[in-house]
């Protein structure tokens, strides 16, 4: 089978349509699919429904789609550093999930290992809790969380082999094995892509079962928060 294509539009040829859920990995602005997510952006995809921790930036990550107005809604667990995303919310003009980070990875987690829910301790008592299955283990209160199991998986790592095994470096491990495997087809940009066999086994943090497409690319190395101080004077 192959999985290594020439660039990110000839990776998701064949794949898009409208009105498709897509999972999407990155933590801040680390691990975003940037090349995918342009792609989707030049492909005009349209009412898109995204699973991803956070929308990036408003100039990148999931922030492309947003300006474009290619996404109709978020299952998302932080907004704040992306001012279109909140401006949309806001104005009614984008729908929004909101799930705690732990909750957002383990339902994405449990759609790719076939299990359709489960209990979770967090967000009960609060508007989390709203609509959702109540349940009482040993005097204690969970609410049930669905597995979610979406069309499209996009995703960024550091290294593959050419059978999709993967290597992620630091917090881009967060959310990108998780949203990896919630996906019918998973599409992955790496930074390298090596020869078969070697990858040490042990270190591969995602096998290539789970990874249907491979494009290597170049990628933008941004800093979310800059934090310096004044040099002092002698």
């Amino acid at each position: 089978m192959k999985k290594v294509y020439g660039s990110a539009a000839e990776a998701l040829d064949g794949i898009l349509f409208d009105g498709m859920f897509i999972a999407a990995g990155g933590f801040g602005l680390c691990g975003i699919p940037e090349l995918l997510l342009e792609a989707i952006k030049q492909a005009g995809t349209k009412d898109l429904t995204f699973a991803s921790n956070n929308a990036g930036v408003d100039d990148f990550g999931i922030g492309i789609l947003l300006q474009t107005r290619q996404v109709k809604k978020m299952i998302s667990s932080y907004v704040g550093e992306n001012a279109e995303f909140m401006r949309q919310y806001l104005s009614g003009e984008l729908e929004l999930e909101f799930n705690p980070q732990g909750t957002l990875a383990e339902r994405m987690r449990a759609g790719g290992c076939g299990i359709p829910g489960f209990y979770t301790k967090t967000g009960v008592g609060t508007v989390i809790a709203e609509g959702k299955e109540v349940k009482n283990f040993d005097g204690q209160d969970y609410i049930l969380e669905r597995a979610l199991v979406a069309d499209l998986s996009i995703i960024k790592a550091w290294k593959a082999d050419d059978t999709g095994n993967l290597i992620f470096r630091k917090t881009a491990r967060n959310f990108n094995p998780p949203a990896a495997m919630c996906g019918k087809i998973c599409v992955a940009e790496v930074e390298e892509i090596v020869p078969q066999g070697s990858l040490d086994p042990d270190l591969i943090h995602l096998p290539g079962i789970f990874v249907h497409r491979i494009v290597q690319g170049t990628h933008e190395k941004r800093i979310e928060q800059r934090t310096t101080r004044k040099k002092e004077s002698v």
